[in-house]
């Protein structure tokens, strides 16, 4: 397939490829008063755990595998880390000294639920989380397809609270379950569901039905603790519902039909370039076809373990998250860098996927009509701050790029935590000052026309960005 021979009239590349979706769907945007030849807006969240490498200036890794560049603005420099990353310079900006207020004391084995959320879930005691980002623009752009979001991860599954295997939760918090087969994700995207599927959701939505009914009459039976326990389970046949009316909805719409030469659907991350790449691909896909406008990634869940450590065996190295414990061992540094390096690596070629691919619907390519997120909620070790932050493209979206953007006071040089390799160091004070990453995504939502000036408790937008 060459992305750069589609059209960009949207009309001409839906007869000329097959790959976006056919002329019924497109009687949805009419129907929701949004012109049919609306440009998509996107929006992707890349998540890593165990954060990346701050070797202290005084040590000789410095020079070549710290994360963060050196420089300003505009003339910054890449190190060893980031630097498969220029030839996609002036589509990338990377920021410092960003995160959540509330995480900053907590340890960051249990700091990944709060990451797309703000929420202050704390390291320990009682458990709520709130809505994340991408489900906060989901429910805006969702109905415009087929998918309102895509959710991903190495893993699979929710996971645990604060030890999430998702980045993605719904308005009451919960997490939702991340897909991890790459053969599963193609199914749900590009698989027709035929004749039976709408008999059996025809007979689900006529047991939901019922369920509520009955559950309405008896919950004036039930004591009130039972009455707020009755109400969060209806929450949740609430959220199957409307699962099962936009399934209704899409039935009849025929699936896109998309070229699968880059797909290996069997990759396991044991065959971890393999899967990776099959990953992204299935992402770029999502969104060519204009399947759904939102996903999120995440590349393992925090303290290790599972598929995801089997990532670092694509660069030779052993458990992903023991490289962050084994710095201070010989080449340590440079072994953590190089894994950081192999994932900055992935999501630039996914950049690079997008940049290379005209806008089917609209001006300039797919990588100007999105905003791809690629971060963590951990800098140095286990320490929940100065998050390390990548974003790309977004253009068309009002982001300026080429850039380096440092926020807050006192550690303009990154070296507030650099250096550390024991919780002595997390637990430690730093006197600088940050700014709430919350901000940046009021900063987000605003731009992919959310009409909001709040998120994650944080009020206001993100200055110079």
């Amino acid at each position: 397939m060459n992305p750069k021979s589609h059209p960009l009239n949207r009309r001409t590349f839906l007869r000329g490829s097959g790959v976006a979706l056919a002329l019924p769907w497109l009687e949805t945007f009419a129907a929701s008063n949004q012109a049919k030849d609306a440009t998509p807006k996107r929006f992707l969240s890349v998540y890593h755990p165990d954060g990346v490498g701050l070797p202290l200036k005084s040590d000789p890794a410095w020079n070549d595998w710290s994360w963060f560049p050196r420089g300003g603005e505009k003339d910054f420099e890449l190190t060893k880390v980031l630097d498969v990353l220029q030839p996609l310079r002036s589509d990338i900006t990377i920021y410092s000294g960003l995160s959540h207020p509330a995480a900053r004391n907590v340890h960051g084995h249990s700091n990944a639920d709060q990451y797309l959320t703000g929420a202050p879930v704390g390291g320990s005691g009682p458990y709520q989380n709130t809505i994340s980002l991408d489900q906060a623009y989901a429910e805006h752009a969702g109905d415009f397809t087929r998918h309102s979001s895509l959710v991903m991860s190495t893993n699979g599954g929710v996971g645990g609270p604060r030890g999430a295997q998702t980045q993605s939760f719904n308005r009451e918090g919960r997490p939702i379950p991340a897909m991890n087969k790459p053969k599963q994700i193609f199914d749900l995207l590009f698989v027709t569901s035929g004749k039976d599927a709408a008999a059996k959701l025809a007979r689900s939505k006529s047991a939901l039905d019922l369920l509520i009914a009955s559950t309405r009459s008896l919950g004036r039976q039930l004591s009130k603790h039972d009455q707020q326990t009755l109400s969060q389970y209806l929450d949740a046949v609430r959220d199957t519902e409307l699962k099962l009316e936009k399934a209704q909805k899409w039935l009849a719409t025929p699936v896109p039909q998309v070229d699968t030469r880059n797909l290996h659907l069997d990759a396991e991350p044991k065959e971890a370039r393999l899967y990776f790449q099959t990953m992204y691909e299935l992402i770029y896909l999502a969104f060519l076809s204009d399947s759904t406008r939102v996903a999120t990634f995440q590349l393992g869940r925090e303290n290790g373990e599972g598929p995801h450590d089997l990532l670092s065996m694509a660069v030779g190295l052993g458990s992903a998250h023991g490289l962050t414990h084994a710095v201070k061992s010989p080449g340590g540094w440079q072994n953590l860098g190089t894994y950081n390096r192999y994932q900055a690596e992935e999501f630039g070629r996914f950049a690079q996927k997008l940049k290379e691919t005209p806008e089917p619907n609209g001006s300039g390519s797919m990588l100007d009509n999105t905003l791809a997120m690629h971060g963590s909620a951990s800098s140095s070790f286990h320490l929940s701050r100065n998050y390390p932050l990548i974003t790309a493209g977004g253009k068309n979206l009002g982001f300026t790029n080429g850039r380096y953007l440092k926020f807050g006071t006192g550690n303009e040089d990154n070296q507030a935590g650099a250096g550390i390799v024991s919780d002595e160091g997390w637990t430690g004070k730093m006197a600088v000052e940050e700014l709430p990453l919350a901000k940046l995504f009021v900063t987000i939502l605003q731009r992919l026309g959310v009409e909001s000036d709040e998120f994650g408790g944080q009020t206001g937008t993100l200055t110079r960005v």
